[in-house]
C-alpha cells in the first residue's frame, strides 16, 4: 500500500475536524479534494465511505469500503465498515462475506462475533445464532472494562443463549418423562445432572471434557479390559484388517485427510503444527455417525467387524471409526476429548519399535493386535519416533460405566438438542 500523500493527510485532518465541529459539507470539500490527490488509498476512501454512512448512501458507502478493503486487505476495521454498509443495504450476503474476511484475520475479533450473530439471529438460524453469541460472550468476557454498547450487546447476546437453553429444558424434561412412562426406563440422576451440566444449572470439578460431562462416572485411564467382552473378537479379525490396510497404502488412499484441520484466522495453539499435515492422517469408516460407504466398501472384513462392536449411536455425533495414520518422528501433542460418555479403543495393526501412549499417569507401547479401551477426557498424547508408519483402528463405545437407559436417554439428549437446531448448547 502506497503512503499518503502530504497533501491528502491534511486533507484527511481537516475533514476530520469538520466532521468534529458538524460541518458535513466543508468536510466532504476537504475529502473529495483527498480523492483527488489520492483517489485509490484505503484511509481516503474509508474517509469518503464513513462520511456517505453517515449520509445514508448505502450504496456509495459500500463502494468505497469495499476497493479500500481489497486495497488493504489485512485491515478489519475497512471490512467491518463494508458490513455495515451492507446492513444499511438489506444486503446480507455482503454482510456475511465482509465479516468473514474478518474473521479469517481473527476469530476473536469480538465486534465481527456480535455482528455474525445479529445476522443470523435476523434470518432465524438458531444453531449458527448461538454459535456467534457463545463467542462473543466468551470473548466479551475476557475485555476488563467494555464499552456500554457493547456491553448491551452482549446482554442481549445472554438473554438469547438463555431462552434457547429453556427451550431445549423444558423439551428434554418432557422426553425424559415421556420416556420413563412409556418406555420403562428409569429416571437417572446422572443423566439429570449431565443435563443440568450442559444446561448450566450445576458445576462438576473434574475430567476435563470439552463438550457434554456426565457427572459421577468413574475416571479410569484405561478401562478394565472385562467391561468389553467382546474384545477378543476383534483382535481375531486384526490380520484381516491389517491386510486391508496395507492394500490401500499400496493403492493409495483417496478420502484420507489429516486428523487437525483448523478453522482460518485460528490463533496459534498446541495444534498448529499439526494443522493440515499429513503427519497425521485419519482414513474414515464411519464419521460423526455417517458410515463411509466408500471406505466401507475398500474395507469388508474392517466393517464387519465393526458391525458387531455394540458402538456408541448419537445422531450427528457417534459412531466415528478410523484409521489413524502416523508418520515417523511425529507426536501428537498432550490433549483431551469432548466426553467422558464414550471410551475409545485403541487396535494398533502396525506399530514399529519407538511408538508409545500416555494416558494420564500411565504410558503403554501399543502392541500389534491387542485392542485397549480409555477415557480420552484424561490427558493424553502419542508419538512415533521410529523411521516408520505407525498404525491403528480407532473408534468409540459407550463409556462402560454408564446403563443401558442412560444410553438411551443420552441419545434422546442429543437428538431433541439436534432437531432445534441448537446443538451448541448441548456439546458445551
Amino acid at each position: 500500500m502506497s503512503q499518503l500523500s502530504a497533501t491528502a493527510a491534511t486533507h484527511l485532518r481537516s475533514a476530520a475536524d469538520a466532521r468534529a465541529s458538524g460541518n458535513p459539507i466543508l468536510e466532504l470539500q476537504h475529502i473529495e479534494a483527498a480523492l483527488k490527490d489520492a483517489p485509490g488509498h484505503p484511509a481516503v476512501l474509508n474517509s469518503r465511505g464513513i462520511r456517505a454512512l453517515a449520509d445514508r448512501e448505502f450504496r456509495l458507502a459500500a463502494d468505497c469500503f469495499r476497493q479500500a478493503a481489497e486495497t488493504d486487505s489485512g485491515a478489519p476495521a475497512l471490512w467491518l465498515n463494508l458490513a455495515t454498509a451492507a446492513r444499511g443495504l438489506k444486503d446480507t450476503k455482503l454482510e456475511l462475506e465482509a465479516l468473514d474476511h474478518i474473521l479469517k484475520i481473527d476469530q476473536a475479533d469480538l465486534m465481527a462475533n456480535i455482528r455474525r450473530a445479529e445476522v443470523h439471529e435476523i434470518l432465524g438460524e438458531t444453531s449458527q445464532t448461538l454459535r456467534f453469541w457463545s463467542q462473543a460472550i466468551a470473548i466479551g468476557g475476557a475485555i476488563p472494562s467494555p464499552s456500554p454498547m457493547v456491553q448491551e450487546l452482549l446482554q442481549h447476546g445472554r438473554r438469547f443463549v438463555a431462552a434457547q437453553q429453556s427451550r431445549l429444558t423444558d423439551r428434554l424434561d418432557n422426553r425424559f418423562r415421556e420416556m420413563a412412562t412409556g418406555q420403562g426406563i428409569a429416571a437417572s440422576r446422572r443423566m439429570q445432572a449431565a443435563v443440568d451440566v450442559a444446561l448450566g444449572r450445576r458445576r462438576v470439578y473434574h475430567n476435563e471434557c470439552h463438550g457434554l460431562h456426565f457427572p459421577f462416572l468413574p475416571e479410569d485411564e484405561f478401562f478394565e479390559r472385562h467391561h468389553f467382552p467382546w474384545m477378543a473378537e476383534i483382535e481375531r479379525h486384526t490380520p484381516a484388517i491389517r491386510a486391508e490396510l496395507e492394500k490401500l497404502l499400496t493403492e493409495g488412499m483417496p478420502g484420507a485427510r489429516p486428523y487437525v484441520r483448523m478453522d482460518p484466522g485460528t490463533p496459534r495453539n498446541k495444534w498448529s503444527d499439526l494443522d493440515n499435515s499429513e503427519r497425521w492422517n485419519a482414513y474414515f469408516l464411519w464419521h460423526h455417525g455417517t458410515r463411509v460407504e466408500e471406505a466401507c466398501a475398500r474395507c469388508p472384513a474392517t466393517a464387519a467387524a465393526l458391525d458387531a462392536v455394540p458402538r456408541s449411536t448419537i445422531p450427528g455425533r457417534a459412531p466415528t471409526a478410523f484409521f489413524s495414520l502416523l508418520a515417523p518422528k511425529s507426536k501428537i501433542p498432550p490433549h483431551t476429548g469432548v466426553t467422558n460418555t464414550r471410551a475409545i479403543v485403541h487396535l494398533p495393526l502396525i506399530v514399529p519399535s519407538g511408538c508409545a501412549f500416555r494416558v494420564g499417569g500411565e504410558t503403554r507401547p501399543w502392541i500389534e493386535g491387542e485392542a485397549f479401551a480409555f477415557d480420552d477426557t484424561i490427558e493424553h498424547e502419542a508419538w512415533n519416533d521410529s523411521d516408520e508408519l505407525r498404525a491403528v483402528l480407532i473408534f468409540d463405545v459407550w463409556n462402560p460405566h454408564l446403563t443401558t437407559d442412560e444410553q438411551a436417554l443420552l441419545s434422546a439428549f442429543f437428538e431433541e438438542g439436534a432437531a432445534l437446531g441448537i446443538s451448541t448448547v448441548v456439546e458445551g
